[in-house]
């Protein structure tokens, strides 16, 4: 019995030290095989609690889940992180250029009312830029003595036409005389008057030919002016110029008639489609650039001078897959998207890309057999993959298959 006893205690002395050694080997491997991440920068994992070199905030503990590279979110999960997903599609992909631009007066509608005789302004019914004038209305009002003698001639004429009906030469006289009242502005209301009351007047009121907007009034109430002289500048603002920027390696893409697509700060809704109609000829020596334009309907609301932004259409590829660029995440690894595997589950996918615009970018290998892609919230899938998973999304992938 006593010898039993014996070896009960010897094997319990042995056993016993083993276990506690095997308790502390665990614990070791155990803490030697956590990881640690940021959580504002889940990019940065160390096997050992530290601190992030980007933020400074302390890292947190993250627990390996297995190597399956799938994850799997509750519900509310999905509705807090906004993830959205679309199905797989080919469409028609169009790449293009933007070009800086704005707005401009079109000086073919511009009109300006000049002194068609030597004399002095009395009145000026318009004196401030700005102001809405309409076709047929008074601008100013001149006093010409070279006038009330060609009305003078004019009413001579008519007596001697009259006198004489048989005479073809005082009729022409008549006609030629009327001709020079309405060469220097009279209008035919107005003779019809002189020619019914018979009485000249070295006055006459100017009215507008066109509408438009005042934007310049050169002379002054009492001032002398002579013939030919500008008095008032009008602006028409129904349509404008929409002038462009090109540089000289996108010349080439551009051509009377190219359709492009006119973007206006401010007023989103009026997106429209153009076509330019002028090429400058040369370079601006100062800028570098080209200047394009295209005439654009102001609709009421565009002004002279307001920004706006030129989409140059480069090329169209037709069949083509193309996701938005926040589906898309880049690293120095390559490129990846989170496609849905099941529901509520997401798994990365590496993707080869292609052309892309300011939008849309192009997925030229990748998606096989896939049907659905996260288009929103797929950086906060790769942050939660990070701090479930204990690693990056794509550490598993074979970036040298792609």
């Amino acid at each position: 019995m006593e010898r039993i006893r014996f070896l009960r205690r010897l094997v319990l002395m042995v056993l016993i030290p083993l276990f506690y050694i095997s308790g502390c080997t665990n614990e070791k491997e155990t803490a030697s095989s956590q990881n640690f991440t940021c959580p504002m920068h889940p990019q940065i994992i160390k096997d050992g609690p530290s601190s992030c070199p980007i933020c400074g905030m302390n890292l947190v503990p993250v627990t390996k889940s297995g190597t399956n590279d799938e994850i799997v979110l509750m519900d509310s999960q999905i509705q807090l992180a906004n993830i959205t997903t679309m199905p797989i599609a080919s469409s028609n992909f169009g790449t293009s250029k933007v070009l800086n631009a704005r707005l401009v007066t079109n000086p073919e509608l511009s009109e300006l009312i000049s002194s068609r005789y030597a004399g002095r302004i009395e009145r000026l019914y318009v004196k401030e830029t700005g102001r809405q004038v309409s076709k047929g209305q008074a601008l100013f009002q001149i006093y010409s003595e070279e006038l009330q003698t060609l009305q003078q001639d004019y009413l001579l004429q008519l007596k001697q036409s009259a006198a004489f009906p048989n005479e073809k030469i005082y009729l022409t006289l008549r006609d030629a005389a009327k001709n020079k009242l309405r060469l220097f502005g009279y209008s035919n209301t107005q003779i019809a008057n002189l020619a019914r009351s018979s009485k000249t007047s070295p006055l006459i009121t100017v009215n507008a030919t066109v509408s438009g907007v005042v934007n310049e009034v050169n002379v002054s109430e009492g001032q002398y002016v002579s013939a030919g002289s500008p008095i008032v500048s009008l602006e028409n603002y129904s349509q404008l110029w929409v002038e462009a920027d090109v540089y000289p390696d996108e010349a080439g893409l551009i051509k009377i008639g190219t359709p492009v697509k006119v973007r206006i700060d401010g007023f989103p809704e009026l997106e429209q489609t153009l076509k330019i109609n002028f090429i400058s000829p040369q370079i601006d020596a100062a800028s570098q650039v080209l200047k394009v334009r295209a005439p654009i309907s102001s609709q009421g609301k565009l002004q002279s001078g307001m920004q706006a932004t030129v989409l140059l259409n480069t090329e169209n590829i037709s069949d083509a897959v193309a996701l938005p660029l926040s589906a898309v995440i880049r690293d120095g690894k390559g490129a990846h998207v989170w496609i849905k595997t099941g529901k509520n589950t997401f798994a990365p996918k590496m993707v080869t890309t292609g052309q892309e615009d300011a939008n849309q970018i192009i997925i030229t290998s990748g998606l096989e057999n896939v049907k659905e892609v996260v288009v929103s919230g797929a950086y906060l899938l790769s942050s939660e993959f990070i701090l479930k998973k204990g690693s990056d999304a794509m550490s598993t992938h074979d970036m040298s298959k792609m």
